[in-house]
């Protein structure tokens, strides 16, 4: 794989083992700046292990990888500067109101205090909760305490938002919802990582790799992976993959 300015995310071989178990199994793959990219497989495929590496959040093993420039070996914190990350679970505080949630991690991400009223309105625009910004988190439902997870990830500006399961649990039209909104990021010309099992979303994905057990299957456009495996039509990227691993397994 050759080094590009062009490129978000770029890994080599990249390797993540827990004791005896192998979790990731070499995967090489890379990301273009501004691109809308999709890591698919069924849970325990070796997803969220990939993304937590890339977000400086766990060592890798061994192999090569740089993320937004920064190396993940030796710059793990320098990555974390530069992300933003919304993890499977929910991860903000639930007894505080979304306006002290913002408030908090402008903090966190030590965000210039000047800057702080603009910051706060602007997320609160974006995630459409002006009218719950003082309202307990708790209380809310789990379509707007998504938008203010994914607000919350977006406040310093990161140049890669890494979302790990980011519509788990949340109904098919909270789904749609959060996918438009991804759409408008990266026409921003923000870099959305983002790792699902639902093969459906990953349509709206530029690219695709597709994982199992730790090792890359397929990867391309969506388009391109289901001529591939569906070559005679007649499904989506559930039925390609499906196809894909009776193939392997045959």
């Amino acid at each position: 794989m050759t080094a590009s300015d062009s490129d978000a995310v770029r890994v080599k071989a990249l390797v993540k083992r827990f004791g005896a178990f192998t979790a990731v199994a070499g995967v090489s793959f890379s990301v273009k700046r501004g691109e809308i990219f999709g890591l698919l497989g069924p849970n325990g495929a070796g997803k969220s292990t990939i993304i937590r590496m890339l977000c400086g959040i766990i060592r890798p093993t061994a192999g090569e990888g740089h993320v937004a420039g920064y190396d993940l070996f030796t710059e793990s914190e320098r990555i974390k500067e530069h992300i933003g990350y919304m993890s499977q679970r929910f991860s903000l505080y639930e007894d505080l109101t979304p306006f002290e949630n913002i408030r908090f991690y402008l903090g966190i991400y030590d965000v210039p205090v000047r800057s702080w009223p603009e910051k706060i309105d602007w997320v609160l625009d974006m995630t459409r909760l002006k009218d719950a910004r003082n309202r307990l988190t708790r209380e809310m439902p789990p379509g707007l305490r998504q938008r203010l997870a994914l607000g919350c990830a977006l406040l310093h500006g990161p140049d890669v938002l890494f979302l790990d399961e980011p519509t788990s649990g949340v109904d098919p039209l909270t789904r749609r919802r959060f996918w438009d909104f991804i759409r408008e990021l990266a026409e921003g010309g923000v870099t959305v990582f983002v790792t699902t099992h639902y093969m459906d979303e990953a349509e709206h994905c530029g690219r695709i790799v597709m994982i199992h057990d730790g090792v890359i299957v397929a990867e391309g456009t969506p388009a391109a992976i289901i001529a591939e495996h569906l070559p005679e039509g007649g499904g989506g990227l559930n039925e390609a993959f499906v196809a894909l691993m009776r193939r392997r397994r045959s």
